[in-house]
């Protein structure tokens, strides 16, 4: 009996001792006064669980790991336009490039859209394909695209497929295969077992893009599964949104591919010309900024400009994401903001596919209710797609989720579009959506609202 005693207590000093040096790292991270206390009670109550969770899941801006991955070089494109207002000064401050005109975007409104736009990029690409996913399920969608891109290799194309460690741990070695043996190259970005101090668990690349020859890219906020996309309608496929870009604008995306390429395998990669055009040839009229987050970006540009577009806000703001959990700062600033008279609407699947992010969103989602501000339950399954709209001067489009993983940890890129043709259709497919959805939140009892209140408080954790 006295053996186990003393390991127990022997545990328990050694959980204090390494809990003290994590609480001052802790603390000098810039992260929410919520989500430092929520880390802070559970080393101290309980260090034996809390010191290893937060060694696996707590870090946020590392300089260890900012250090061993190449810092993004988004070069400047245009000079500042009229256009971004003061949403591109702001940006510039955080080290962000100027928005850039001379583009062409358009969306990818259903999965079959997207999936008719991501085939063809394959099989049109000359030069490259470099492939950036959360998730690359083997499933029929996913491994028509894998056998695409084995046959695109293995005709020459250089291919390079990086997909996250975490999102892709079904996808293994065996279904990859085929483009491997093809002359593919595939890597994982910080897989779930990885070299001590390499990286976290918790920080995902969540970014997605396909991009073809250094000049299209498919992006947006769509894997690659069944789920997503597909050549024809499938029953239950959820709603989703991407995009195809052409222009100036996607280098930025080769940039950060580039990136993240080289810190998941140490191999780095050229900057290819691929079009047949200059790349800073202008192909069409849309002004666009990319806006990446996370890590390697220097502090949070994404959510300074969500928090800036919303008190910028004068008629609309309209919000879509499967995951409504904002730190404090942006619900207060979206609360304020119904209050003023703004036409503030949220559109939120009816129920998501993560129960306890349901849980976590609806004191927020009855606080802005409350304040004036409307919530849209989309009816007709998972809604999955991201998207922000300002008024008519602003919209948001890619892969972040307007939740605080999203815009505090994962490996984020936001596109910005200042453009009204773009703005338009942004809003135009905003309003189609809506007509699926049944508007405002039903009160609960007290058993659900005591749920839901204790899942707000580890919403800083999700």
């Amino acid at each position: 009996m006295l053996i186990p005693w003393v390991l127990s207590h022997l545990l328990l000093l050694v959980g204090f001792l390494l809990a003290v040096p994590l609480t001052a790292q802790m603390v000098r991270q810039r992260r929410s006064p919520a989500g430092s206390l929520a880390w802070l009670l559970i080393m101290l109550l309980m260090p034996y669980l809390g010191v290893p969770l937060y060694l696996i899941l707590g870090g946020r801006k590392m300089r260890r790991l900012a250090k061993s991955k190449t810092e993004l070089q988004l070069l400047n494109t245009s000079v500042l336009s009229e256009e971004t207002h003061d949403m591109g000064r702001l940006l510039r401050s955080y080290g962000i490039p100027d928005a850039c005109s001379g583009n062409r975007i358009e969306l990818c409104r259903t999965g079959e859209e997207g999936y008719a736009t991501l085939t063809e990029i394959i099989e049109q690409a000359r030069d490259s394909l470099w492939v950036t996913t959360f998730i690359l399920h083997p499933d029929v969608v996913g491994s028509d695209i894998i056998e695409r891109l084995s046959r695109r290799a293995a005709a020459g194309i250089k291919v390079r497929v990086l997909l996250d460690g975490v999102g892709s741990l079904h996808t293994g070695k065996h279904a990859l295969a085929p483009l491997t043996r093809a002359g593919g190259k595939v890597a994982f970005f910080m897989p779930v077992l990885h070299r001590p101090f390499r990286g976290r668990t918790n920080l995902r690349n969540h970014r997605k893009a396909v991009i073809a020859d250094s000049c299209r890219v498919w992006a947006g906020g769509a894997n690659i599964a069944s789920e997503y996309i597909g050549p024809t309608p499938t029953p239950g496929r959820w709603c989703d949104l991407s995009f195809v870009l052409e222009g100036p604008a996607t280098q930025h995306y080769q940039n950060i591919f580039r990136s993240d390429w080289q810190f998941a395998t140490g191999e780095q990669l050229p900057a290819l010309p691929g079009c047949p055009h200059t790349i800073s040839a202008a192909v069409g009229s849309a002004t666009i900024q990319v806006v990446p987050s996370g890590p390697d970006v220097n502090d949070d540009p994404l959510y300074a400009a969500l928090i800036s577009a919303t008190f910028q806000a004068k008629k609309h703001l309209w919000i879509v994401t499967p995951y409504f959990v904002p730190d404090e700062t942006l619900a207060e600033a979206l609360i304020l903001a119904a209050h003023r008279g703004i036409d503030v609407q949220v559109l939120v699947p009816k129920t998501s596919n993560h129960r306890l992010a349901d849980m976590a969103r609806g004191p927020y989602l009855r606080d802005l209710q409350e304040a004036g501000g409307h919530v849209l339950l989309y009816q007709k399954g998972m809604l999955h797609a991201k998207a922000l709209l300002i008024d008519d001067t602003l919209a948001v489009i890619g892969s972040a989720n307007f939740d605080m993983r999203s815009l505090f940890l994962n490996y984020e890129t936001g596109l910005l579009l200042y453009s009204q043709a773009e703005i338009h259709k942004v809003r135009s497919w905003i309003e189609s959506i809506a007509k699926s959805c049944h508007p405002g939140l039903n009160k609960v009892g007290g058993f659900r609202d005591l749920s839901e209140g204790v899942a707000r408080l580890m919403a800083p954790l999700l």
